[in-house]
């Protein structure tokens, strides 16, 4: 598969009915995938998990893609866990299989080599919220909404908090969990929930300009600060400056960064070669 050519969308391989669930898009490196259930306002059913998953699991090992971008179909982002198929669900086992896979979900997204980048519109709440929190970046149009409900309906946003806890201030996290309550866009860029907010007939053209400035890096270097950056983080700091020198060090011997020095010194763009 060509990183320089739009590709027609291609279905996950789990679907309801006779749509995917999750529809994805190639083009000059980026990979867009798009929840596709826009009358449940792209609610994360269990197979929509899976399938996204399963998307996230195919990009990882492909190395002409360089950025992930995760938008929602029809009027909103996503509006968290499809709390329909979950009561009709009714089991202990299938709550713990859905969360479960949620955590999976989460797992992926930080854990593959590529940037990911939520594109939000509407509504982001929830489960839906989270997988914002999640995201390496996260664009959102201006008049998006986002909030952690469950308390309004006696759940919790438990596995929620979690994502939410680590890109927000504690006491800007809670309050969300607490009351439920809708914040604007504006606000969650005070926050920190999300990088930036734009006007929403700008937020296509705004994720693309950002995801291709990122995709023209070193795929090689990528991988390495994105890995790098998610190991830290719960370290001490004399832990963490260990483990980043030791990373700095092998990235220093990479090709890329010994090519990008060079082409630095010698005032002429880099070749990467991922590697």
């Amino acid at each position: 598969m060509s990183g320089k050519q739009s590709h027609q969308a291609q279905s996950a391989h789990l679907n309801q009915g006779n749509e995917a669930l999750v529809l994805r898009q190639d083009k000059d490196g980026v990979s867009y995938l798009m929840l596709n259930r826009p009358k449940a306002y792209n609610a994360l059913s269990l197979g929509c998990m899976q399938a996204l998953v399963h998307q996230l699991g195919l990009l990882a090992d492909d190395k002409s893609i360089k950025v992930i971008v995760i938008s929602g179909s029809g009027k909103g982002f996503c509006a968290g866990h499809d709390l329909r198929e979950m009561k009709e669900g009714g089991t202990e086992a299938f709550y713990q299989e859905t969360f479960s896979t949620c955590a999976d979900l989460m797992a992926k997204i930080q854990s593959i080599p590529q940037p990911v980048i939520a594109k939000v519109h509407g509504i982001a709440t929830a489960a839906g919220c989270q997988l914002v929190a999640t995201c390496d970046l996260a664009y959102a149009a201006a008049d998006s909404r986002f909030a952690t409900p469950g308390v309004n309906i006696g759940l919790f946003c438990s596995t929620p908090m979690v994502a939410l806890t680590r890109a927000v201030h504690p006491k800007q996290a809670m309050a969300m969990l607490l009351t439920g309550e809708m914040v604007s866009a504006d606000k969650a860029e005070q926050v920190g929930l999300i990088n930036e907010s734009v006007a929403p007939e700008e937020l296509d053209a705004r994720v693309d300009q950002v995801a291709q400035l990122i995709a023209a890096k070193s795929s090689y270097t990528l991988k390495v600060g994105k890995g790098a950056f998610y190991q830290q983080r719960d370290m001490t700091q004399s832990e963490a400056y260990d483990y980043c020198s030791r990373v700095m060090t092998e990235n220093m011997l990479a090709h890329d960064a010994q090519e990008g020095v060079d082409a630095f010194l010698g005032k002429r763009p880099a070749c990467w070669q991922g590697r």
